[in-house]
């Protein structure tokens, strides 16, 4: 028998009353071919019976009888249809077991029947009642990285103990002794340590956006600062004679450098934060793709590869720091001596600047000295003139008359005033925490002391060498400056608003407490406390001439 043409086109196999593929297709006596529901539902409306296409008219309403050829061609026309509808397999896709000649694209694998269906062979199990029980999965081309290599049976259970997909006969022999479920409930195991992945991956991705916005704030308020400072400047020496106009260009050049160098280290800190947001996205996606397959044995062959993050830093201590440019203005203007008046001014400026890093610092009486009195509000501090009893411990000073306050910095920048007024002898500054509190003591930065003292109408910085100080008027209140990241301890004359000395380049490296020496009674004479005092930041004022 010849075989039908499968180059004829859906319209000679089409209904004229519905236009459609015939569906049961039927011939009257005239010749004609028309669906039996079609014909059917036409000749239920007339009064007459004619043929819809040439009109002849019979008596009686005919015998309708199925035309057997033309069923026949209408379905092989129908399955060629199908054919041409599905796509075919193309190369590293997975074929359809049962296709012959053309293979087509395989779109399922049956576990039970070991056997990959396209669409068109897939349908039994869509249909047959029996085989809708079978477990269909994706398709696979390698059946035998699923089967035992011992048993030669499929891998279909899991070994908790050993972290390995196992067959029957393996459940029953050297795994008899562990734990065995089948892959599925182990499948959904997985699947949900997978979600937890994911989230806690989302969860860092989260965290490392967040910091690249404290990363991208703290530069603009940078430039801000940066922006602020130059400005300063630029009001200071504007007024200055051309003879100092190098000094003004090394300033703002000293500032941009300090800018752009904090800009740099937070470019690089984005940089790698994008990458790592990078590589948690493209593992957030892998993680998400797995835990999305129907394939229990690739999801568990793949799950240890993905189970450990990857090697990622711990941003909760990474910042980045404005950069100080305080010490610098001072250094420069240092150099000026002979433009007195000018350098005054600014320096009240600077004292203005660093009033705004002002602490609330309370003295701590665990560490004063037993001759020590300290006020209740715990500001003041002064010598009582009798050692009281008091119960020893590790942080009270046994020998010298010292108290340290409650708080303690380690990082950034703080300002504090101290008023010193009708005293003859103190001392105060900042003290490193690990500093010794028994016997006589050291009082140099190299143990951990940076602090002014005043005795015998001197002021001097406690170093190695003793560094003596200017002492323009007598003293009334002084101001503590630390900048803990620039390595900066400045001292101020609060009243005549002028620097008094800075420490620079030092190190810290552990929390720096304010430290407080009201020095010994001498029988009344120096009796007057030493006492921490609120900043007071009122606008001063200054004659562009005064001295």
């Amino acid at each position: 028998m010849a075989s039908a043409n499968t180059s004829w086109s859906e319209d000679n196999f089409s209904c004229s009353i519905c236009l459609d593929v015939f569906n049961s297709p039927v011939s009257t006596p005239c010749g004609h071919n028309f669906c039996r529901t079609c014909i059917t539902k036409f000749w239920d409306d007339q009064v007459q019976y004619k043929c819809p296409v040439c009109n002849e008219l019979f008596h009686t309403r005919p015998d309708l009888r199925v035309n057997t050829l033309l069923s026949e061609m209408v379905d092989q026309f129908r399955r060629s249809v199908r054919v041409k509808e599905q796509p075919s397999v193309e190369s590293g896709e997975v074929p359809c077991d049962v296709c012959t000649g053309t293979q087509l694209k395989a779109v399922k694998f049956c576990l039970m029947c070991l056997i990959s269906y396209c669409h068109t062979h897939l349908e039994p199990h869509q249909r047959v009642a029996v085989l809708k029980k079978h477990l269909l999965v994706e398709p696979m081309d390698r059946l035998e990285d699923r089967m035992c290599k011992k048993h030669n049976q499929l891998l279909e259970l899991f070994c908790q103990t050993d972290q390995v997909c196992v067959c029957q006969l393996c459940r029953d022999g050297d795994h008899r002794s562990h734990p065995v479920v089948p892959l599925e409930e182990e499948y959904d195991v997985k699947t949900a340590q997978l979600a937890k992945i994911e989230f806690e991956v989302h969860q860092m991705i989260q965290e490392r956006k967040r910091k690249i916005k404290e990363i991208k704030d703290t530069v603009d308020r940078s430039k801000a600062d940066a922006d602020r400072q130059i400005a300063d400047a630029e009001q200071v020496l504007t007024a200055l004679m051309s003879s100092i106009e190098k000094w003004r260009d090394d300033f703002n050049q000293t500032v941009k450098e300090k800018l752009k160098s904090t800009e740099k280290q937070a470019e690089g800190l984005i940089k790698e934060l994008e990458q790592e947001i990078e590589e948690l996205t493209n593992r957030r996606s892998e993680v998400k793709q797995l835990s999305h397959t129907e394939d229990h044995f690739h999801l568990l062959q793949t799950f240890s590869s993905l189970k450990n993050p990857p090697h990622t830093r711990d941003w909760t201590t990474v910042e980045v720091r404005p950069p100080s440019y305080i010490g610098s203005l001072r250094r420069s203007l240092d150099q000026l001596e002979e433009t007195l008046n000018m350098e005054r001014k600014k320096l009240c400026a600077e004292l203005k600047r660093v009033q705004q890093y002002e602490v609330d610092v309370t003295l701590d009486p665990d560490t004063a000295h037993p001759n020590l009195i300290l006020s209740e509000d715990g500001y003041q501090v002064h010598d009582g003139g009798v050692e009281k009893n008091l119960p020893d411990n590790h942080k009270r000073f046994t020998w010298q008359f010292w108290v340290l306050t409650r708080q303690s910095f380690s990082s950034g920048r703080f300002y504090f005033e101290v008023q010193v007024k009708n005293k003859t002898v103190w001392r105060l500054g900042v003290a490193r925490e690990s500093i010794s509190r028994k016997g006589v003591l050291i009082v140099t930065p190299e143990n951990g002391y940076w602090t002014i003292y005043f005795t015998n109408n001197q002021l001097v910085f406690s170093d190695n060498s003793a560094v003596l100080l200017p002492l323009r008027a007598e003293l009334q209140k002084v101001g503590v400056f630390v900048d803990y990241d620039e390595g900066l301890v400045s001292f101020y004359d609060v009243e005549a608003r002028v620097h008094i000395y800075s420490a620079t380049g030092c190190t810290f490296s552990e929390p720096l407490y304010p430290i407080l020496c009201p020095g010994l009674f001498h029988g009344g004479i120096n009796s007057a406390p030493l006492i921490i005092s609120p900043v007071n930041q009122t606008e001063w004022d200054l004659p562009l001439m005064a001295i």
